[in-house]
């Protein structure tokens, strides 16, 4: 098994079953897409490379043949956390997320939808998450405190050398308001078109000094 490093091996279950079809012996390679039940005999060649963009699509297989080998295609585009598709339907990976990858979903998460770090330690949480997959790595809260603050800096460092970088037009615009505790605050934001895609950053908030008479 050593020698199957192709990297269309890495959309098949990692062991084959050996077969005996008209007194001829073959490898019998099962799709690992969940509900998938085909299975591939003999040696991975057109006809699997065929199935492979059939049930995991054109763009997978294009990608597949830029990787080194299956272990890379495996780690770096089966393990894909999510794809959107069609409508912003969200469809699943079949495989379950590396170490590294499940801090990096994490991260997203706690960031997108604004919830505390301690969430982490959740009882609820923790069984979603490890039921049936006692193993399953869950980082300590203040990993993922860590990890959001460093994803942040190299975010900002990125979006910064893009800005600077960046030949065409950008808009620049304000908006103010007062906070609940009577704060007043003052948001700069730049607005620009990359690839053909419109993006839209903010790049700082500031609080509006008050005056004393």
């Amino acid at each position: 098994m050593k020698e199957w490093i192709s990297p269309v091996y890495a959309f098949f279950e990692p062991t084959p079953r050996i077969v005996e079809i008209n007194g001829r012996r073959a490898h019998e390679f099962k799709c690992g897409a969940r509900g998938c039940k085909t299975t591939i005999r003999q040696f991975l060649d057109k006809k699997d490379a065929k199935h492979v963009k059939s049930c995991w699509g054109n763009a997978a297989l294009m990608a597949a043949d830029d990787a080194k080998d299956a272990n890379e295609v495996r780690t770096k585009i089966v393990t894909e956390s999510f794809e959107r598709k069609g409508k912003g339907k969200v469809t699943y990976s079949h495989r379950q997320h590396t170490r590294t990858e499940a801090k990096a979903e994490i991260v997203r998460w706690v960031s997108e939808s604004l919830g505390p770090f301690k969430i982490i330690k959740d009882k609820g949480f923790q069984s979603l998450m490890k039921t049936g997959r006692p193993e399953y790595h869950i980082p300590s809260p203040t990993t993922v405190a860590h990890d959001v603050k460093l994803v942040f800096a190299r975010t900002r460092q990125r979006i910064a050398r893009m800005l600077q970088e960046y030949d065409g037009k950008m808009n620049f615009t304000t908006d103010g308001w007062t906070s609940m505790n009577h704060r007043a605050l003052v948001a700069f934001s730049v607005h620009l078109e990359h690839q053909g895609v419109p993006l839209s950053f903010p790049l700082d908030i500031v609080e509006v000094a008050t005056v004393q008479k």
